[in-house]
């Protein structure tokens, strides 16, 4: 077995003979990595190998990318793949593809060379290490062969770096503590859904707020948090509490969790990762008999998004007793009450205000979770500090024009309500791309009742400005607002805003933002800043303690609420040790 300190000892051609199956057939890699040992981790190897393949020319990158064989392809037939490479594609099942499997593969290779000049490039072990199905890399090859040349280079060198790190893991014989945990049981509760997925289609993971399906995912956090040796129970808004005791039961609280519910047809990760990490950190900490000295309490929100009764940030809303009792009015889509549906669950309403935590009591909290970005997968990094959330502004707009004949309304004589959104979504793009970290969304589009030969009468939309500056926002607000107006004027269309969320920027505690970057230091990683662009539970927190985040990286070009979010065994790994070395180092 290799070492990490034979690595660090040996001469440079060994050094290059022994990583030689790590980056297909490109000895050069190593070749130049081996003068930045010795290396202080594993995690620190992985990232000098990185750095010279992201150093490289492009005629080099292009020369790695295409020693790798193509998937299924004649080199795997004739047995002529490197020993690395066919374990690999046997580990996804490769060797067993059907007739048709295959087909569709030697397609798609064909197609894919035609279109970029070089060989599909995929991590088919997966995120977790255990292999993707044949389905799901057909999916992969499909979609990727509609990305532009520039990034889907980039692509094959991520996933390129993605295979190294496995084989690196091969060859030193890295035993991972807390990944293949933490994504086991994101697949377990991302198999609970609100959807129909009987069908024969993609699956489609909704969690809304006291769903049924909601409710299942919380009863297994429950378990899950107790198993684990926390004191647990489900509150009476929904949020699933554990505690993991200190010794000294007067200690102060350090407080960490995200939310459990997801958008519709969401990712497997957003906010449920910052749950499922620290659960998985309390269980190392009981298995060994170690006390941290304060009481870490582990909260799954019960909800986040606002899914199902527009009600963003209820389950911390509530710990911060800023819970907004005129809430429990709001009707969902079948007209069942908040009220009703809190009840339905066994839940006592009139518990909710005693769920509100004492500030004096509290040290912190910290939140973990994905990005929901491209920024750390294109610096090629797996975990950032946060510096700041943004602030958001959300807003649903009604315009009323009037319903005419298609045919018979002259152009200059329509009172179009649909042409007037439009012009309305131009609007938005052109005035949030005049400052940085400004970005504005309209993400809900409607015509009700439409039809191919009327003018439309109405339509509605939503407004998501967002910033990291408080002021640059609201004056990107205004300045929206007014074009609204002037717009609706010209065209003779009344409308309505009505104000669904306000939230001011949150910054991240300077003294929190510290700690966390030394943690990531010595796990052998630079600490890296970043900003939040999306809202977390940690915004509403701040209300009552200071915060902090720690983001992982997203993969499939940082996508996030969409089925393709992802994210690796890996980063979850290194997620946890370093929370579990901010907590273990808290001061």
């Amino acid at each position: 077995m290799t070492t990490l300190s034979e690595l660090n000892s040996c001469d440079t051609a060994s050094f290059i003979e022994r990583l030689r199956g790590i980056y297909e057939h490109s000895p050069w890699i190593p070749e130049r990595a081996a003068a930045a040992r010795p290396f202080a981790s594993i995690t620190a190897l992985k990232q000098a190998l990185q750095t010279v393949v992201s150093n490289a020319t492009l005629d080099e990158q292009l020369g790695l990318i295409r020693a790798h064989p193509e998937l299924a392809g004649k080199a795997a037939i004739s047995g002529q793949l490197t020993a690395e490479s066919t374990h690999e594609q046997a580990k996804s099942g490769l060797h067993l593809c059907s007739a048709e499997e295959f087909t569709t593969l030697h397609q798609l290779n064909a197609d894919y060379n035609a279109r970029f000049g070089f060989p599909f490039i995929l991590a088919v072990k997966g995120p977790d290490g255990q292999g993707l199905t044949r389905r799901a890399i057909i999916a992969t090859f499909s979609r990727r062969l509609k990305n532009q040349r520039a990034d889907e280079i980039a692509e094959c060198l991520r996933q390129i770096k993605r295979i190294a790190e496995l084989r690196i893991n091969d060859l030193l014989s890295v035993s991972l503590a807390f990944g293949p945990q933490i994504m086991q049981w994101s697949e377990q509760i991302g198999a609970i859904s609100d959807a129909d997925n009987s069908g024969d289609k993609d699956f489609d993971l909704t969690c809304a707020y006291l769903t049924p399906a909601h409710r299942q995912t919380a009863a297994q956090l429950l378990a899950w948090m107790q198993q684990a040796g926390m004191e647990a129970h489900i509150d009476a808004v929904g949020n699933v509490v554990g505690v993991y005791r200190a010794a000294d039961a007067s200690a102060p609280t350090l407080m960490t969790g995200s939310h459990y519910d997801t958008v519709r047809n969401g990712g497997k990760y957003d906010g449920r990762l910052g749950i499922l990490l620290p659960i998985a950190v309390v269980q190392h900490l009981h298995q060994r008999g170690e006390r941290l000295p304060y009481h870490l309490e582990v909260v799954g929100f019960a909800e986040e998004e606002g899914v199902r009764f527009r009600s963003t940030f209820l389950g911390s809303n509530a710990i911060t007793g800023r819970f907004d009792p005129a809430l429990l009015d709001q009707t969902d889509t079948d007209g069942v009450t908040m009220r009703d549906a809190i009840l339905a669950a066994g839940h006592d309403v009139h518990a909710i205000a005693a769920i509100a935590r004492d500030p004096a009591k509290l040290l912190a909290f910290v939140e973990v979770h994905i990005e929901q970005g491209p920024v750390l997968l294109e610096h090629d990094l797996p975990l950032g500090v946060v510096t700041a959330i943004a602030g958001s502004s959300r807003y649903l707009v009604e315009l009323t024009g009037l319903a005419s004949h298609a045919g018979t309304t002259p152009m200059n004589m329509r009172k179009d309500a649909a042409a007037a959104a439009a012009e309305i979504v131009l609007l938005v793009e052109q005035r949030c791309t005049q400052a940085l970290a400004l970005v504005g969304t309209v993400g809900q589009l409607q015509v009700p009742g439409g039809s191919v030969n009327v003018v439309p009468g109405t339509c509605r939309l939503s407004l998501d400005i967002r910033a990291a500056d408080d002021a640059v926002r609201l004056a990107a607000v205004n300045d929206i607002k007014q074009g609204i107006a002037r717009i609706c004027a010209e065209r003779q269309i009344e409308f309505t805003l009505e104000s669904i969320v306000d939230v001011a920027a949150v910054p991240c505690a300077p003294r929190l933002m510290r700690q966390l970057g030394a943690a990531v230091e010595r796990a052998g990683l630079p600490r890296f800043d970043l900003l939040s662009g999306a809202g977390h539970d940690a915004m509403a927190m701040a209300a009552i303690t200071d915060v902090a985040m720690l983001f992982t990286r997203c993969g499939n070009g940082g996508i996030s609420h969409n089925p393709l979010e992802t994210m690796t065994a890996d980063d979850a790994e290194l997620a946890a040790q370093v929370l579990l070395d901010f907590l273990r180092n808290y001061q």
